[in-house]
């Protein structure tokens, strides 16, 4: 079971988002049949039987076990990730891209480049999984908390300039092996823990 599976084609996007199936999933962290998912969500092992037929079409479920009951034969499934994220992509044209704002300083744009992160790093982590090969990242997830609007100004300021001499220190447009890497600085408002 992989740590997180991005979600690109529509239809499964779609089965995943059905709250039945999404329960179920979150049900499967380990191994469990029809019928003890049934017990265990309240529904019928017929309907529970439906949805995961529906889970397994797209690969969001796998058979863990095949057990043989008498003439019966018992399967446990299990979630193919711990958890889901639905791409962009599954949008098609609709999906927000960059390119279509205008006004780099507004959340929309932050919202295009987060969505273009995910579906970018979703099919390249794909590729590479794929290939039984890792992914190399970077990632700086931290939380400031400023004084007042100039610093915060100032410290755009001075992390503007800090990044750009960075790439420029860094980047080798004529390196043979050289391997382009994008990189986004994003900052907002930190949500409320309350």
């Amino acid at each position: 079971m992989v740590e997180i599976e991005v979600i690109s084609d529509p239809a499964a996007a779609t089965s995943v988002l059905d709250p039945v199936r999404a329960r179920l999933l979150a049900e499967l962290t380990e191994p469990a049949s029809a019928a003890t998912l049934a017990a265990r969500v309240g529904l019928t092992r017929q309907k529970v039987n439906y949805h995961l037929r529906a889970l397994e079409q797209h690969n969001l479920v796998t058979v863990a076990e095949e057990r043989q009951w008498g003439g019966l034969t018992e399967r446990l499934l299990v979630a193919s990730a711990a958890s889901y994220v639905v791409s962009p992509t599954a949008l098609g044209e609709v999906a927000p891209t960059p390119g279509k704002t205008n006004d780099r300083f507004s959340a929309g744009h932050l919202i295009a480049l987060a969505a273009r992160i995910v579906s970018e790093v979703g099919e390249l982590w794909q590729a590479a999984r794929s290939a039984d090969k890792r992914m190399a990242t970077l990632s700086v997830d931290t939380t400031i908390r400023f004084r007042s609007p100039a610093d915060r100004a100032f410290f755009t300021r001075d992390l503007t300039e800090a990044v750009a001499a960075l790439a420029a220190r860094y980047h080798d447009e004529t390196a043979p092996r050289g391997r382009a890497h994008r990189l986004v600085v994003a900052s907002y408002p930190a949500p409320s823990d309350g």
